[in-house]
């Protein structure tokens, strides 16, 4: 699994929608697949569920974006998954990373913010 944070100030609701624009458009078999929002006192947890076909893998990989927003300080994270053909170990982990790359470049593309990588990130 690949995974991406950051943190950065903006609009929620802007945000997800460029994000959302970016990865559709980034892969012709890209779809969303999955929405989620809830609140909690002043926190919004919005939630996307994405996934595209891997023809590195020959199979599909899933892509996980969560954004906390409280007023306008986000925290984000982004996970990517899947697209490895073994059964015990990850051998081809090329479509997640690409995957998830598209979301960090889109995420780059929104603004500044200070970011945090972690899990098999290659960002830095």
């Amino acid at each position: 699994m690949a995974c991406h944070e950051a943190v950065l100030t903006g609009d929620v609701h802007r945000l997800i929608a460029h994000l959302e624009d970016e990865i559709l458009r980034g892969s012709i078999s890209a779809t969303r697949e999955e929405a989620s929002e809830q609140t909690l006192g002043d926190a919004l947890l919005v939630v996307r569920t994405y996934e595209r076909y891997s023809a590195m893998g020959g199979n599909r990989v899933s892509l996980n974006v969560a954004v906390m927003a409280v007023a306008d300080q986000l925290a984000v994270t982004m996970t990517a998954a899947g697209g490895s053909e073994a059964m015990f170990f990850k051998i081809n982990t090329f479509g997640e990373e690409a995957f998830l790359q598209k979301a960090v470049d889109a995420l780059a593309g929104f603004g500044r913010g200070e970011r945090r990588s972690g899990g098999s990130d290659l960002i830095g």
